[in-house]
């Protein structure tokens, strides 16, 4: 189950690296497009005007659906295991999970004692107890 898991955060974090490359691109094909007409200058400032209407609209559309998501929240049964939950969350707030996921690996890579610590606890087999 843990796997499962894993490679559902995993895949979302990969969407949303395949994204930010898609919207790099997009943007670059832009500026080549628009520098000869306008310059370097004016091309760069109208890049980030579009990356500044882009991030409004995300934004947006992510308000609306976290306002419609409170007015429709469903209280989680009280016997839900906390593998289910997070499923839940990955489901229902892909963009959430994608960012929780980011930060692990971030902290990760900064604490690398930790990340031994939680790997060698799911791979040590438990001691055999003698009666």
């Amino acid at each position: 189950m843990m796997e499962r898991t894993l490679m559902a955060v995993a895949a979302g974090a990969a969407i949303a690296a395949a994204a930010a490359a898609g919207v790099f691109s997009a943007f670059f094909a832009l500026f080549a497009f628009l520098e000869p007409m306008v310059g370097t200058a004016g091309a760069a400032a109208i890049i980030a005007g579009c990356s500044a209407l882009v991030i409004a609209i995300a934004g947006f559309v992510a308000a609306r659906k976290a306002e419609g998501d409170r007015r429709t929240a469903a209280a989680a049964p009280a016997d839900a295991s906390m593998i289910e939950m997070i499923m839940t969350v990955v489901r229902d707030r892909p963009l959430l999970s994608a960012g929780a996921a980011v930060a692990a690996g971030i902290y990760a890579l900064r604490n690398p004692q930790l990340v031994a610590a939680v790997v060698r606890a799911f791979m040590d087999k438990p001691p055999h107890e003698r009666n």
